[in-house]
């Protein structure tokens, strides 16, 4: 009978992966507008300044009715 014993291993440790700035994907926001979805890098002027000044809903912001 042949009996095998395996020895633990460690994890290599996780090397961080350094880019320069031309070696990066850009990322493309998209957000819904007027019922569709559309990407923010397509808007004019207006629309752009619209979506950096919109407020979003935070849960942990919100007091329940019974709290207050």
């Amino acid at each position: 009978m042949i009996t095998v014993q395996k020895t633990p291993t460690l994890a290599p440790q996780a090397v961080p992966i350094v880019l320069r700035d031309e070696e990066r994907q850009r990322c493309e926001v998209w957000t819904r507008v007027m019922g569709y979805h559309r990407p923010v890098a397509s808007f004019n002027t207006g629309k752009k300044g619209e979506f950096h000044e919109r407020t979003y809903f935070s849960e942990n912001n919100c007091k329940s009715p019974a709290a207050g």
